[in-house]
């Protein structure tokens, strides 16, 4: 079959505003990314339990989970990394789509892949969130013990030590987990979601 053949059927089914009307929410997509053990997992899973207290239906998308089933059939080459990626920004659109608030947390070491996930969600309805640690503090919590086996050779294209993370130059949002408590960084962004979801 080739994508001639291909008719999605948008055009019969629920549209975004009678799902969004239906939640009382605007669906929008934070993309939270980091080195591993800057604090991405943990605040989206804060951030996620204090909006449904508030009534907010929150979708968390994380690294682990999603390699662990959609994507397990990709390694950490950069191209997999890069169709990783390109899939979690199609399942996060699909999610705004339905009205749902959408906390995507990876590290999506390249600018390329953070700019193709906005296009691919939307730039209106994509809010970049940089969780910032040093490589040396990430070793130093090192929760996972991955950083112990990378610098025993045991984790091949190890982002941030023989595989590139690019810093960004202009996030949307910044939360340095060196210099806050992961509460203020949660509060810091409850209050840009809060008003950007309200609509």
């Amino acid at each position: 079959m080739s994508a001639d053949e291909i008719h999605p059927v948008q055009d019969r089914l629920l549209g975004r505003a009678e799902q969004e009307a239906l939640l009382g929410q605007r669906g929008r997509v934070a993309w939270l990314y980091g080195l591993s053990g800057s604090g991405k997992s943990t605040i989206a899973a804060a951030a996620q339990r204090s909006l449904y207290e508030e009534g907010r239906l929150v979708q968390v998308l994380d690294g682990d989970n999603i390699r662990a089933g959609l994507n397990r059939n990709l390694g950490f080459s950069e191209e997999d990394r890069r169709e990783n990626l390109r899939r979690i920004a199609e399942v996060a659109r699909l999610f705004v789509d339905t009205g749902t608030v959408v906390l995507a947390s990876f590290i999506s070491p390249l600018r390329e892949f953070r700019a193709r996930a906005r296009e691919i969600v939307g730039a209106e309805d994509f809010l970049e969130v940089y969780v910032r640690a040093s490589f040396a503090e990430c070793a130093r919590r090192d929760v996972k013990g991955i950083y112990g086996r990378a610098a025993a050779g045991e984790v091949a294209r190890f982002s941030g030590k023989d595989s590139a993370f690019e810093e960004p130059e202009n996030p949307d949002l910044l939360l340095d987990t060196e210099q806050e408590t992961v509460e203020e960084s949660v509060a810091r962004l409850l209050a840009v979601l809060r008003g950007w979801i309200r609509p």
